[in-house]
């Protein structure tokens, strides 16, 4: 199982806040809601994303994410005052406390200050957690990361879904803000193995622990199978992934545990067989020491 099929095949979105933003003038918002990812979608117009690691601009067609729970602020432009607080909850107030929901809502899931049609437009999702998966794979990626305009229909589709107000509206918007998020990591998923640059061994080797978790690699198998040396190899990978094969492995082996463990009744021992682990007490032992609880106590926490 590849990185993108993983992250789909845990715990989804349920219930992602969503909306459609109409802005005019000058405008800003200060995004506090603590959200674990955050993706914004520029439809129409321009917009100044500012985070923990600088000032980033997103226009048309643009998709934007953003790594919480920090604060970041989207705006019409540099040096704009800010209007506009979006607290956890998605709580929106003005910088007295005023809350602003009745007075800036513009018909379903649509919210702005402005019907003007030449406004920019922004849909705006959040996640509340992420996967383990989703954590694994955007740990190497910016806090906030703009993804150039593409030919993705997935926002327009999004943008039209926003305003139906039917039933299963909204298992619907959550499945295609997901399809958004994954639209990106795939075009920018080599990069994030620490630069522009693809180091297409090192690439091949990630997919083969991804792909197929539950085969006992070692260094020298896998080094076999991209066709080089075990020193090389593991150079290699360190630099560009940020830690040994081996123990990325058991990273991603047991993030698809945690996953799995959410978001299917699959007995630990079934998991176990799945990821790689001997038994279901090995890959106990192993949860447990990487994340502070059983595998059970897991499960119990996030699906109570």
């Amino acid at each position: 199982m590849d990185a993108i099929s993983a992250l789909l095949d845990g715990p989804r979105a349920q219930g992602a806040f969503l909306l459609k933003a109409l802005l005019g003038g000058d405008w800003s918002l200060s995004v506090e809601d603590h959200a674990a990812l955050s993706v914004i979608a520029v439809v129409r117009g321009q917009a100044i994303v500012r985070g923990a690691d600088g000032v980033h601009v997103a226009s048309t067609g643009d998709v934007v994410l953003v790594r919480g729970p920090e604060p970041y602020i989207v705006a019409s432009g540099p040096g704009v005052d800010e209007d506009i607080r979006i607290l956890p909850g998605q709580v929106c107030v003005d910088p007295q406390g005023r809350l602003l929901a009745e007075s800036m809502g513009l018909g379903v899931r649509t919210w702005g200050n402005t019907r003007d049609p030449e406004a920019t437009v922004l849909l705006i999702g959040a996640y509340e957690r992420e996967t383990s998966v989703g954590t694994l794979m955007l740990a190497a990626l910016p806090h906030v990361l703009v993804v150039s305009g593409s030919d993705s229909l997935v926002p327009l589709l999004l943008a039209d879904e926003l305003a139906r107000d039917l039933p299963g509206q909204e298992a619907v918007l959550d499945r295609l803000l997901d399809l958004l998020v994954v639209t990106v990591l795939r075009t920018r998923q080599p990069a994030a193995l620490g630069g522009e640059r693809p180091d297409r061994v090192v690439e091949r080797a990630l997919a083969l622990l991804q792909e197929r978790p539950a085969e006992p690699w070692t260094v020298e198998l896998l080094s076999h199978a991209v066709g080089l040396s075990r020193a090389a190899l593991a150079r290699r990978f360190a630099a560009r992934v940020g830690v040994p094969p081996l123990r990325y492995l058991t990273r991603w082996r047991l993030a698809l545990t945690a996953d799995l463990l959410v978001g299917s009744d699959l007995t630990l021992a079934a998991i176990a067989a799945r990821v790689g682990y001997a038994n279901a007490f090995a890959l106990s032992a192993a949860f447990k020491r990487e994340h502070g609880l059983s595998p059970r106590d897991h499960r119990a926490a996030l699906t109570r």
